[in-house]
């Protein structure tokens, strides 16, 4: 389930990422035949206001230049362009954290889909067995159901017939009631499966976020050292591509440390069904060893005090 969804959602990434880089070259070459269709106008104008036309064309040339600087500008400082642009090291860090957040949503779907389908089930099964008078009816109305209660009456039958001809019944129990804790931590265990993942990456994508910033401000840094000018529209694009790595961080971290607290919420409802399952399987047995007592002949010593 895991590596089925993470395969789709790498194929989507890319998707993605080539329709972005296609639709900014379509309006780079859109921008460049609107420039030039402006230009021919003027130069096929009547030979009478030739010569004073040639002055109004290098002013709208001149008022042109800042809104065709300003686009370039603009292109320039989108996420796409300036992730292509970035320092190598920033570039991994960028990939790291995406891949990082794409980890995130597929645990998320899966464990969603895990935690609901076992808690129906378990709920189902609970249902079941609520009317059963012993340990056999109970197997038999669940059938092979496969949850976790399955496994708990499974270990309270194999108990009571290992022990089979003893006469203490507080030491089956407590046997029986180790197997039960036994087989609700591997329970745990199981349903936890990848939280410790987004608890990793919800701790740690802030910091290799704010590692990125920090080595692409360095670099911008030795950029302005190197150009020896502080003009801000030299200095803007280097900043602006250290801290994508931060935003990129940040949204990588956000939604894994929001589904781990959903999921430890809902994990740790699944667990109260399985306390609330080993706590039907003991008293299944309790009954069983009680009617086993009842049923049973009395001792000679008895009768012959009687």
């Amino acid at each position: 389930m895991f590596r089925t969804v993470l395969k789709i959602g790498v194929v989507l990434t890319f998707v993605s990422m080539g329709t972005v880089a296609f639709a900014q070259q379509t309006t780079a070459g859109s921008d460049q035949k609107i420039s030039t269709g402006t230009a021919v106008p003027a130069a096929t104008s009547s030979g009478a206001a030739v010569a004073p036309a040639v002055p109004a064309d290098n002013a709208a040339a001149d008022a042109a230049k800042p809104t065709k600087a300003m686009q370039v500008t603009l292109h320039e400082l989108s996420p796409w362009s300036m992730f292509l642009s970035a320092d190598i090291l920033v570039k991994a860090v960028m990939i790291g954290l995406a891949f990082a957040s794409l980890v995130t949503w597929t645990i998320f779907i899966a464990k969603l889909i895990e935690l609901t389908f076992a808690q129906r089930r378990l709920r189902a099964a609970l249902g079941m067995i609520a009317d059963s008078r012993s340990l056999a009816e109970a197997q038999f109305a669940l059938g092979a159901s496969g949850t976790v209660l399955s496994s708990l009456l499974s270990a309270a039958m194999r108990e009571a017939r290992l022990s089979a001809g003893i006469s203490s019944d507080a030491g089956v129990k407590e046997r029986a009631a180790s197997s039960f804790a036994e087989i609700a931590r591997a329970e745990a265990r199981r349903i936890r499966l990848g939280m410790g993942m987004l608890a990793t990456i919800g701790a740690t994508s802030p910091f290799v976020g704010l590692f990125g910033t920090v080595w692409g401000i360095m670099n911008s840094f030795i950029g302005i050292s190197k150009s020896q000018t502080t003009n801000l529209a030299v200095v803007a694009p280097g900043i602006a591509e250290a801290l994508l790595a931060t935003a990129m961080g940040l949204v990588a971290a956000i939604p894994a440390v929001i589904i781990y607290n959903h999921f430890a919420r809902v994990t740790k409802g699944y667990l109260e069904l399985v306390g609330r399952s080993s706590g039907a399987a003991g008293r299944l047995l309790s009954r069983d060893l009680d009617r086993t007592h009842v049923s049973s002949p009395r001792p000679a010593n008895s009768r012959a005090a009687e």
